[in-house]
């Protein structure tokens, strides 16, 4: 790796602490920070091992000059997705002038990493969180509906068997939406990465991380009634975000490997 490589990746680590620590609203357990934490570093090893030209490459001066402004918009708007879109695209710069392996192509899909790796989720989707409340809520109260209890629903408000269920802001799953996004792209890369099919995969993760919290509100409310809300809002919510990680992880797993094709068709794209 060459100075210039080596003054690149500095300052790439050195605004990714920024984009991280500008706000740190978002590093509330750390089963919601440690997967954003770790993403660059699996993005790192995921591609492993990495051969840099021999040759220094010139840089294009026109996209970076357009990277730093929509840096500079990022800060002006206070919008972290911005911000990490400018990191993003300041990292497939360099890359794509800098390394000979691994193949750019597997590098530009495994950026969908390196792009989740940032609160951008947590800071910036408050209305997505939102909807994921109310969708949830509203899905909630038809379940248990179903199982014959007295449900009463307003908004995010349901009175279930005579007890009070809010599905506050802490079960919208921003936080843990950023987690599942993590895993989920990791399953994605790592069973369709090598094809076409892995770009269908992103937009899905995020139906699958719906899927995922809804099941998180709904195994807190059966805690909240079988046990009491003490215990929901408690330990059980605190290792409920591990289990949905996993949860997550196996309802991608098992999506992907059907959505993967037979051997002779995988070809990459």
């Amino acid at each position: 790796m060459k100075t210039r490589d080596i003054l690149i990746l500095i300052g790439l680590f050195i605004l990714a602490i920024f984009i991280w620590f500008r706000d740190i609203s978002w590093m509330n357990s750390l089963d919601d920070t440690l997967p954003i934490l770790i993403a660059l570093p699996l993005f790192v090893l995921l591609l492993w091992p990495w051969k840099f030209f021999e040759t220094e490459k010139p840089l294009p001066l026109l996209p970076i000059a357009g990277v730093v402004v929509l840096f500079l918009l990022g800060i002006i708007s206070n919008l972290t997705v911005i911000l990490t879109m400018a990191w993003v695209a300041m990292l497939w710069i360099w890359l794509s002038r800098s390394v000979e392996s691994p193949p750019l192509d597997q590098i530009k899909k495994l950026l969908v990493l390196a792009f989740m790796g940032f609160p951008w989720v947590t800071l910036d989707a408050q209305q997505l969180g939102w909807y994921f409340r109310l969708t949830g809520a509203w899905v909630t109260g038809h379940f248990f509906s179903l199982l014959g209890a007295n449900v009463h629903r307003e908004g995010t408000s349901m009175l279930i068997n005579m007890q009070p269920i809010e599905v506050e802001a802490a079960c919208s799953g921003l936080n843990t939406l950023q987690s599942m996004l993590i895993a989920g792209s990791i399953v994605a890369f790592i069973i369709l990465g090598h094809t076409w099919r892995y770009w269908l995969a992103i937009p899905i993760l995020f139906v699958m991380a719906w899927i995922a919290n809804v099941i998180r509100i709904i195994a807190l409310v059966f805690a909240s009634l079988l046990v009491s809300p003490q215990f929901a809002l408690g330990t059980f919510h605190t290792l409920g975000g591990w289990v949905i990680l996993m949860v997550m992880f196996v309802i991608c797993w098992g999506v992907f490997t059907l959505m993967e094709p037979k051997t002779s068709e995988k070809v990459d794209s």
